[in-house]
């Protein structure tokens, strides 16, 4: 492609610009999750809007929600073509512990061919590719090979709670044909990935109450139903001896792995003894029949995150608690609907519930899993993309985790969605010394790039 050339050399010789307009962008301490950075956030709004607008983006405009604006700006003037939906965020995380920082989080740094600084890799850095993409074939081509929209948010750190109303409000301005995010890491440096999945998440909180009140344990031990007991009880209940989880009707909606899926898991080489190192136990556990890969980012899981009730000072006192509690959360894969998994489990616990104690069940966060084909025709020219700069084999994985944001935009917008991440997980992002590799940079403005051109193909 003789162009490539051309947005390349474009690229290199305004990378010092772009490098001082992205220390612009991260200088603005767009923390959403506190009150006192609500202007800050506003500002990131402001600036990106200018950037969307400088690059020759129309209709840009910033939409108020009942917290932090969204940016939309778009170009649609290629006539026939599909249209790209960009995703991003402009906030970022609390920046606490601040003496743990070796440079200020708000003064971007480079150092050791890295950026410094407070949303580097999550998400700014990874959003202002996308812009800088763009303007580098618009400056060279005086076009653009498909119609582009742009929907960059200012929650994604505190769970997107407005996003979603915004998005199904706005679902005919944000219509596309693909929706392209880059949120997410590549597995180590110089290994291009495509994430092409996450998992979905409900949780519920099980309120255990016994007696009226705390009781003494030599009165009336052996007599009344200890609420600890109970709830170990039905927490014991939830999986059995192979790791299967027991709640009837949890699996029926599992989509089973192509065998495709799982030769690119093999060929990811995790190394499940020196996961096991260094972590520090002695054995992985987990579902029997799948890898330890496997049952992190493919299979649902049901975990108890906490669970207290009783004395818990120091030394002995002897009561029978009253009361006892878990939080429960399960990571789901598709087609579970957290709905019915909610349901599920409050059908379990009931079934459960031991003599002499009455249970409440509250329910908490819930987001969709979602999953693009992994030979979907836009993941495999994502591929191509990526080892046309990469020069090496791309690799596929699915995550663990849950971005409510990914199913909210899948049922609401029913587009494919690409998550083609630039980060590595050593970045820090979430903690102090964020940063962002150059070289990942560099090379995942050309990828986005060529993808366009090879999306074009499509």
């Amino acid at each position: 492609m003789n162009m490539a050339k051309t947005f390349e050399q474009y690229l290199k010789e305004n990378r010092d610009q772009h490098l001082k307009e992205l220390a612009n962008l991260l200088s603005i301490p767009s923390i959403s999750a506190l009150s006192e950075h609500k202007e800050d956030t506003q500002a990131a709004a402001n600036w990106l809007a200018d950037a969307l607008k400088n690059i020759g983006m129309e209709n840009v405009e910033i939409f108020p929600t009942k917290g932090h604006p969204v940016v939309y700006a778009d170009w649609l003037k290629a006539e026939g073509k599909p249209t790209v939906l960009i995703y991003g965020h402009y906030d970022v995380q609390p920046v606490d512990p601040i003496e743990l920082w070796e440079s200020p989080p708000f003064e971007p740094s480079i150092r050791d061919g890295k950026i410094y600084a407070r949303g580097s890799s999550d998400d700014k850095g990874q959003t202002f590719m996308h812009i800088k993409a763009l303007e580098a074939l618009l400056q060279t081509t005086s076009t653009l090979p498909l119609n582009f929209k742009f929907c960059i948010e200012g929650e994604e750190e505190i769970g997107s709670p407005n996003l979603e109303a915004f998005v199904e409000e706005k679902k005919d301005l944000l219509a596309a044909d693909v929706i392209v995010i880059s949120d997410t890491t590549m597995i180590d440096q110089g290994k291009p990935t495509i994430c092409y999945g996450v998992r979905g998440l409900c949780g519920i909180q099980i309120d255990v109450k016994g007696a009226s009140s705390d009781l003494h344990s030599g009165l009336y031990g052996g007599g009344v139903q200890n609420s600890i007991h109970a709830l170990v009880e039905i927490v014991n209940s939830f999986h059995n001896e192979s790791g299967e989880i027991t709640v009837e009707g949890f699996y029926d909606q599992v989509i089973p792995l192509k065998d495709e899926e799982r030769e690119a898991f093999i060929k990811l080489g995790i190394d499940e003894e020196k996961v096991r190192q260094e972590l520090g136990v002695n054995h992985l556990y987990g579902e029997q029949g799948y890898t330890y890969f496997e049952r992190i980012t493919v299979r649902p899981t049901l975990e108890v995150n906490g669970i207290y009730g009783g004395f818990q000072g120091e030394g002995l006192k002897t009561v029978i608690p009253s009361e006892a509690h878990a939080k429960i959360t399960c990571r789901l894969v598709p087609d579970q609907d957290p709905e019915e998994i909610v349901e599920l489990l409050k059908r379990h616990i009931e079934k459960n519930i031991p003599k002499g104690v009455e249970v409440n069940i509250s329910v908490f966060d819930k987001g969709a899993p979602y999953v693009t084909p992994i030979d979907h025709p836009v993941i495999k020219a994502a591929a191509r993309a990526y080892e046309a700069v990469y020069n090496v084999p791309v690799s596929y994985t699915r995550m663990g985790g849950s971005l409510p944001i990914i199913s909210n935009l899948d049922q609401t917008l029913k587009a494919p969605i690409v998550l083609m991440g630039f980060g590595l997980p050593t970045e820090n992002f979430h903690a102090p010394n964020e940063h962002f590799h150059l070289e990942n940079f560099d090379k995942g403005l050309l990828t986005l790039c060529h993808y366009w051109y090879e999306l074009e193909k499509l």
